[in-house]
């Protein structure tokens, strides 16, 4: 039973070193294969979302590349692929990417595919998510923005879309 406390000690430990880190520290794989740390966002905002080719938000994409031309100057946009929510993304990288392109346009940062809770959880989600007082990410195209000092200014569920006023005001 001891050995069971150390271990639940040593996990609880863990994941509060995570939500501790600096978002600057961690790093995650872009879309074509390439890793990219944090650490070259620093002085500029950026903007996460969890993203979904086969989604009601979909469209989003469009809202998305939209803010990315128009104040990309001034916030970093990161798009995470996930298939955790009804199996909404179910293509490889290569699908998505061309997807994205060919539909939206989009040239701003996409990542690998990844899980934005649960066990598998992304370093860099379980840092916004703990940041943002443990909230659970509940459906794709929920948006996190990050200030130029890496901390979580806010956090927006998926009906707030991305040109919508909350956001642009904080650019």
């Amino acid at each position: 039973m001891k050995k069971l406390g150390l271990f639940i000690a040593a996990i609880a430990l863990s994941l509060s070193a995570t939500a501790q880190n600096s978002l600057y520290e961690l790093s995650f794989t872009d879309i074509e294969g390439n890793e990219i740390s944090m650490e070259q966002f620093k002085g500029k905002k950026i903007l996460f979302v969890n993203t979904a080719s086969e989604c009601g938000f979909t469209p989003q994409y469009e809202e998305l590349q939209a803010l990315h031309e128009k104040f990309g100057d001034k916030i970093a946009i990161i798009g995470f692929p996930c298939d955790q929510f009804g199996g909404q993304e179910p293509g490889s990288e290569e699908e998505i990417q061309s997807f994205c392109k060919k539909n939206y346009g989009v040239t701003f940062l996409m990542a690998s595919k990844i899980e934005v809770k649960g066990e598998g959880q992304h370093e860099i989600y379980q840092w916004l998510t703990q940041q943002a007082g443990d909230v659970k990410v509940k459906w794709n195209f929920e948006k996190f923005i990050v200030d130029e000092e890496g901390n979580l200014v806010e956090h927006y569920r998926s009906m707030t879309k991305p040109m919508d006023q909350k956001i642009t005001d904080l650019l």
